[in-house]
């Protein structure tokens, strides 16, 4: 793990700063969660009270049809629009509706929607930039220069030409406009709004810009800005075309007298029908005037987006997968790690969310995808290192104890019931004529022996359900009832003792009449033992301690002088009910008891 773990904290890393600088690919996501942020910190906030949306609604082409017909209208209705706002004296009246072709059924609208005009120098109106692909049907940009109020740049080109198609229907004079470029994202989202573009050397302004600099208020030296949003669709301050018309027409006025005073009125179109909507981060419908009127707002009030720098993102991502390295390689538990690394993400979220409401853009999405993948991946290679060391230790534990207390040490993290005083059953089962065995034989020959041996026995008393404690020399000392619960505990090691007979004679007719005296000695007693993890703080085994351990130790060196191969105590022998028939062998002084011990012999029932 910890050869791996550096290794996966560089492929993060490098892949975040490949994110972040060159592939872009989480982008998109990025941009919608931001969005998001963004929609919620505007719904907050309400929109300028002296930006003013005339709304061409669907009551107005309604109402408005039996005076003006449908759609279009003739234009002399904006002329009486234009004179009914004059008298409020607005500071700016901005239309978001192009004029570009004459009325040649109503020359005489087009002229009074003319006069006007002039009339009014605060006027605005969108200046076209149409795709034309043949240079020769372009205009010369020189020549419209002069009326458009564009900014000629030192390395300008006099014969530059672009399809740029004024106000026609007003004299040149009167053409006060500019670009209506909103744009969009890369995920088909409108964000900025261009301030002015540079066609052959020519620096042709933007109409929000255009406005911006006629009323005195400051334009970024840039070529977009990206909008900060103020409410939600809708919320800006509007009144119906139709209602206003209605009223200008009437020879008495209801509606107040300086309603306008004073504010810059935009007069545009967010009826459905006449399809004037773009993506925006506040609705995926969202009318074009509201869209005119916040890029006004920004310039207006000095308010735009600031998108944080890159490295911003990259500093976080390093800084989380740093920490997540130092956590791991301190082998920290995964799943405090992943908490830790949710509460970070949330942090960073709340921190995006509200840097929004700041007018800055903070990306925190690739840092933690990045941070978020190198903690999947380093847990991963965690998980699988440690099945792995529990495989190879179950895999060399279970060679000599019971499989069982091997999972309970490995997936546990230790045995239920150590250091308790429980009830258990010992089984000693000792080689006779060893000394005489390893004198006749070479060293590497008594230890093959000695291996085939044990692996039998030691296979029935795990099938018995025992646990091998240890071996002692060429003796085998094990245990029933602990570390696990059983009942049976006295009845499985007198089975385990007849059965281990039985493999005993199994295994001298492998040896032949040549090992004939090979032979062993089997001793079981039941009673209290106190049973646990012993030893130094360096290694501790599994065992048992205690009076009942070495009476069933002397019971075992009782066989050879009671010329029994198994014998057992009383105690056991009552524990295990009527499962055997006994035989009393008599009873015995055993060292160290000043009581003797009666023992039996065990038999399979008949």
């Amino acid at each position: 793990m910890k050869a791996t773990l550096p290794v996966l904290a560089a492929a993060a890393l490098a892949i975040a700063a490949a994110e972040l600088f060159a592939l872009h690919a989480l982008r998109p996501l990025e941009h919608r969660l931001l969005d998001s942020f963004v929609r919620a910190q505007a719904a907050k906030l309400v929109p300028d009270p002296d930006i003013v949306l005339v709304d061409i609604d669907e009551k107005s082409l309604a109402r408005m049809e039996k005076d003006a017909g449908r759609w279009p209208w003739p234009r002399v209705v904006y002329a009486t629009l234009i004179d009914g706002l004059a008298v409020q004296k607005p500071r700016a009246i901005v239309f978001d509706i192009a004029f570009a072709e004459a009325d040649v059924f109503r020359p005489q609208d087009d002229a009074a929607f003319a006069e006007a005009v002039a009339r009014q120098p605060n006027t605005y109106f969108p200046l076209l930039h149409l795709p034309v692909p043949k240079e020769s049907d372009r205009i010369p940009i020189v020549k419209l220069a002069p009326y458009l109020g564009l900014a000629k740049l030192p390395h300008a080109d006099p014969q530059a030409r672009a399809a740029l198609i004024p106000p026609l229907i007003l004299p040149p004079e009167q053409w006060r406009a500019g670009l209506i470029s909103f744009t969009e994202d890369g995920d088909g989202v409108g964000r900025r709004y261009i301030l002015r573009e540079v066609i052959g050397g020519w620096q042709i302004p933007s109409l929000p810009a255009r406005v911006a600099f006629d009323l005195g208020y400051p334009v970024p030296d840039a070529d977009d800005i990206v909008l900060a949003w103020r409410g939600t669709k809708g919320s800006f301050p509007r009144v119906s075309f139709s209602d206003l018309y209605e009223d200008f027409n009437k020879s008495r006025r209801v509606r107040p007298p300086n309603e306008f005073a004073g504010k810059i009125v935009i007069v545009g179109a967010a009826a459905s029908a006449l399809e004037d909507r773009r993506v925006t981060p506040i609705d995926s419908l969202h009318p074009g005037p509201e869209i005119l009127g916040t890029a006004i707002e920004n310039l207006k009030n000095g308010r735009e987006m600031h998108y944080a720098s890159p490295w911003w993102a990259a500093l976080a991502g390093g800084g989380l997968i740093g920490l997540l390295y130092l956590g791991f390689r301190r082998s920290l538990d995964a799943r405090a790690l992943g908490a830790a690394l949710a509460v970070a993400s949330a942090l960073l979220l709340w921190l995006s969310y509200v840097a929004a409401g700041r007018l800055v853009l903070l990306p925190v999405l690739t840092p933690l995808a990045a941070a978020w993948t190198f903690y999947a991946a380093a847990a991963l290679a965690d998980y699988l290192r440690e099945r792995n060391a529990r495989r190879a230790a179950v895999a060399q534990f279970s060679r000599f104890v019971n499989p069982h207390v091997v999972k309970q040490l490995i997936e546990r993290g230790g045995i239920e019931g150590a250091g308790q005083t429980r009830e258990v059953t010992l089984l000693f089962s000792d080689i006779r004529g060893f000394t005489t065995l390893s004198e006749a034989k070479r060293p590497d020959e008594v230890v093959a022996l000695l291996n085939r041996y044990f692996s039998l026995q030691v296979e029935v008393v795990f099938n018995h359900g025992g646990s091998l404690d240890k071996f002692i020399g060429d003796c085998i000392m094990a245990l029933w009832g602990a570390p696990l619960d059983d009942p049976q505990h006295a009845r499985n090691a007198v089975a385990c003792a007849l059965d281990m007979a039985d493999t005993l004679q199994a295994f001298k007719r492998e040896l032949g009449a040549a090992d004939a005296s090979f032979d062993v000695g089997i001793g079981i007693h039941t009673g209290p033992a106190v049973v646990g993890l012993i030893g130094s703080d360096r290694r501790r085994e599994y065992t048992a301690i205690g009076d009942t351990v070495n009476l069933a130790s002397r019971i075992e060196g009782l066989t050879k002088d009671a010329k029994r191969r198994i014998l057992i105590s009383r105690d056991t022998a009552e524990r295990c009910g009527d499962a055997f028939d006994f035989v009393s062998c008599g009873t015995f002084t055993v060292k160290g008891r000043a009581q003797p011990v009666e023992l039996f012999e065990p038999k399979r029932k008949s």
